[in-house]
């Protein structure tokens, strides 16, 4: 826990000390907004005292690489889990509720769905109070909706005078279990592999930490030379997007292979369920490589190219590549012949990450908006919703940076979606009525889904943070 005095003057800072504005600038938009192009060549030297826009590192200045890990093919979610006493069990990393960030077979087509809250809708019973009175004990004291930045610190000496919130979370039901601490830098990728007992996560302190799920203990540090950018796991592997090369590891025999050429840091993985291994760059450039069984090792393959921007994130869905870009755009292609079909063009900023829900392309961007995507009658994909509906409000959002999705505990589909504000929100599906948030003490910058309702979050001061949804049943036997 952190000590020293500091005076609460309101609203915690958002983001961390990096953000859309420094602190100390007032009127229009810092420089921050504005791209390094000393980054984009990948030679920036300032880091985090860097006063220009390094978006691939989850829409902060200062050096580092993005939230865009790729993400696993295999169906999404098996909430089958065994408690063994830790926060965690074998099992995959992915949400169910017709989420997928890999494979969309096995997943059922909600073609009725019905997006935006309805225009009577009131507000979730349930959801923790946020400072209005309660009938039963009498007029209660103003609280603000905003966390105290301070209790989150674990050095708030208010108490019961505080005027802002002491909590971790506004659900009702979904709870913090715990915090896993070892990074010194931020988290960018978390994977907790399908049927495995520990828990993967990559940090720009450029080390990849191995955690015991029945412990909650770090197992290993394995440092990797270089930020890691991107982790992805598919059965058997574990792959790791690094500047200039991707890694893959082997779970199995433990062997190991070094992938060479991406210009730059990788920002994003994803893989096929027929052995085909993508990779998304600095450079713009998507490679492909292409597994070989005889010599059980990823072999070239071939290179997309299209974007204009650093690869920031991917998906791959049926026979489908999408890729989001720093160029605002996201990019469909058809990987057997190596040919962009669609840009989806929509979006003002950098794209952050893609998601499917049913048969919906979920895409959230550094805009601050949440855009859901369809196929109209010619098969072409267009914007059908956009979240929030509002788009003529004047005051600047707050960056959307990454998703996943999950059923709760009544099995209801739930949207995660972390901002540059340090919170989390989870929305229901298809309406997007907010539930409640999830705070952090700075940016999150990785989220994943794991078995038995888990929850993992990772921010830029290198915290990872394990959450549960409370209402969800553990099967008796393993994942």
């Amino acid at each position: 826990m952190m000590a020293g005095m500091e005076v609460d003057d309101g609203p915690a800072r958002v983001g961390s000390k990096r953000n859309y504005q420094r602190s100390g600038n007032t009127g229009s938009r810092s420089h921050s907004q504005q791209i390094c192009r000393y980054w984009q060549e990948g030679r920036c030297l300032k880091g985090d005292e860097c006063q220009w826009l390094h978006p691939g590192n989850a829409g902060t200045t200062g050096r580092g690489a993005s939230l865009g890990n790729g993400r696993r093919t295999i169906n999404v979610i098996d909430n089958r889990s065994e408690n063994r006493g830790g926060w965690g069990s074998a099992g995959g990393g992915s949400g169910g509720g017709g989420f997928s960030t890999g494979s969309s077979q096995g997943r059922s087509r909600n073609v009725s769905a019905r997006w935006g809250r309805p225009r009577n809708a009131i507000s979730r019973p349930g959801q923790r109070d946020r400072g209005h009175s309660d009938a039963s004990t009498g007029p209660q004291r103003s609280t603000k909706a905003k966390p105290c930045n301070f209790w989150l610190k674990g050095n708030c000496n208010r108490g019961d005078d505080c005027i802002y919130l002491h909590a971790h979370t506004t659900a009702l039901d979904v709870e913090m279990m715990t915090q896993l601490i070892g990074h010194e830098k931020a988290i960018r990728a978390i994977e907790m592999p399908q049927g495995a007992s520990q828990l993967y996560t990559g940090s720009q302190d450029e080390s990849v930490r191995v955690w015991d799920c029945t412990t909650g203990q770090c197992a290993n540090v394995v440092q990797m030379g270089g930020d890691v950018g991107a982790l992805l796991s598919a059965p058997g592997w574990l792959f790791i997007g690094l500047p200039n090369e991707v890694q893959t590891w082997n779970m199995q025999t433990s062997a190991q292979q070094s992938l060479s050429g991406p210009k730059g840091q990788v920002h994003a993985l994803a893989v096929s369920e027929d052995g085909l291994l993508f990779a998304g760059t600095q450079d713009g450039t998507i490679l492909e490589w292409k597994f070989n069984a005889i010599n059980n090792s990823f072999e070239p393959a071939a290179s997309l190219s299209g974007h204009s921007g650093p690869v920031i994130t991917l998906l791959f869905i049926g026979n489908r590549l999408y890729s989001g870009s720093m160029d605002k755009s996201i990019r469909i292609w058809d990987v057997v012949h190596g040919l962009c079909i669609q840009t989806l063009e929509g979006h003002s900023d950098v794209v952050m990450d893609l998601l499917c829900w049913e048969q919906f392309l979920l895409s959230c961007s550094l805009d601050g908006t949440i855009r859901v995507w369809a196929a109209n009658a010619a098969g072409q994909l267009e914007t059908t919703f956009t979240h929030p509906e509002d788009e003529g409000q004047a005051e600047p959002r707050n960056g959307a940076l990454k998703m996943c999705g999950c059923n709760d505990g009544a099995g209801k589909p739930v949207l995660l979606v972390s901002y540059n504000d340090n919170i989390v929100r989870l929305y229901d599906l298809p309406t997007f009525s907010e539930r409640g948030q999830l705070f952090s003490r700075e940016e999150v910058r990785a989220l994943q889904v794991g078995p038995g309702g888990l929850v993992f979050s990772g921010d830029s001061r290198g915290t990872v943070k394990v959450w549960r949804w409370t209402g969800v049943q553990l099967a008796a036997g393993g994942g």
